[in-house]
């Protein structure tokens, strides 16, 4: 098989880097084209294979701005892959998906979302005003009308969850295949230690994911908060903060496992696409507060693994805190629901829907060419 691997950026190992990396590993050949490569940063899985960047790569100190380079991302996935190309899967949650395959070959995106800044969360990232403002909006029109062009490039979308089933609808008139990340339930394990009385937040620091609110809930409340992640809402939040709140940084998988196994619950405060975070915690035999939209209401079942807060304020979020704290969550059964999303259950559904794809492809070339 002849399968090219695309991927928006390679700067981390979060989320979608570690779908990426199943299908990395099943597919040790397969060239991977994505627009930016920060060597190091990513699993060996990934990074010890061929790696084509854009020339956006070329861009000196790149890393420290290229959330910036959205309008030349478009331009930028106009790779030609090689002839012998059967197969193009693209994991994308901006621009990976609008690349081109060659005639005749089926296009597979695995869709984190629409690109959220573009669609649905603008709001939340974008804050100026003025003719500044009247810009970035003329600029997220055009994204958005190219975004729904390309979308013609993709034989076949998979959606991370129902939300962004419902999202590719919308935005795409599309309808998709749902197949939910893997979440490493061998490694994300419980242990009897006693649980304590922090809460914890465990995430990138951006904007739209809303951990104000836990800041400021946890002020009010006067509970503990260990934070840990690093991002560009890093400084907001720390002014936010009073004593009662820990920012420890970016910390190895290992240290996040120690958290989730004695913290006093996670703290989700996020309308997100699925939410990997929360599932690892329940995996640990950690109970889940969080905002009961979009991901989180396929993961967290509310009054038995967590609770849902349905108003997206620190007042909303206090009133699920206080209700988890006087409801009796059972640890075991965090762990049971996690086991849904372990990784070969995510192993076996992508490989096959990309296989089962690729039976139907040469099936079809086979017909022609019987016919012509």
């Amino acid at each position: 098989m002849s399968i090219v691997l695309v991927h928006d950026w390679l700067t981390g190992m979060r989320g979608g880097e570690k779908c990426l990396e199943v299908a990395a590993t099943h597919w040790p050949e397969a060239p991977l084209y994505t627009l930016l490569h920060k060597r190091g940063s990513i699993s060996p899985a990934i990074e010890q294979r061929k790696i084509h960047t854009s020339y956006l790569n070329l861009l000196p100190g790149w890393a420290n701005y290229y959330r910036y380079l959205l309008p030349l991302m478009p331009t930028a996935v106009r790779w030609r892959f090689p002839a012998a190309t059967e197969l193009v899967l693209s994991l994308s949650h901006c621009v990976a998906k609008g690349v081109t395959p060659p005639r005749g070959v089926p296009h597979i995106c695995y869709c984190f979302t629409p690109m959220r800044y573009a669609w649905h969360q603008r709001g939340q990232y974008f804050r100026d005003a003025g003719l500044k403002a009247k810009l970035r909006d003329a600029l997220l029109a055009r994204m958005r009308e190219w975004d729904r062009r390309t979308a013609a490039n993709v034989t076949h979308f998979i959606a991370i969850s129902n939300s962004i089933r419902e999202r590719i609808r919308e935005c795409y008139g599309r309808d998709s295949t749902v197949i939910y990340p893997p979440v490493d339930t061998e490694f994300y394990t419980p242990v009897d230690v006693p649980r304590e009385g922090f809460y914890l937040v465990v995430s990138a620091l951006a904007p739209y994911k809303r951990f104000d609110l836990a800041v400021e809930a946890c002020a009010k409340l006067g509970r503990q908060l260990v934070v840990i992640g690093t991002g560009q809402d890093a400084a907001k939040l720390k002014h936010l903060a009073g004593p009662q709140v820990q920012f420890l940084g970016w910390q190895s998988d290992e240290v996040i496992r120690d958290h989730y196994r004695r913290c006093r619950a996670l703290l989700f405060p996020a309308e997100e696409d699925f939410g990997i975070v929360p599932v690892e915690a329940q995996a640990c035999g950690a109970a889940v507060v969080g905002f009961g939209r979009g991901g989180l209401t396929e993961t967290v079942m509310h009054g038995l693994t967590g609770c849902h807060f349905t108003e997206q304020t620190s007042d909303g979020l206090i009133s699920a805190m206080l209700e988890f704290e006087k409801a009796v969550i059972d640890p075991a059964a965090c762990v049971r629901n996690a086991q849904r999303f372990a990784k070969p259950r995510y192993e076996r559904e992508l490989i096959g829907f990309v296989e089962s794809v690729l039976r139907s492809s040469a099936s079809t070339a086979e017909n022609t060419l019987s016919q012509s």
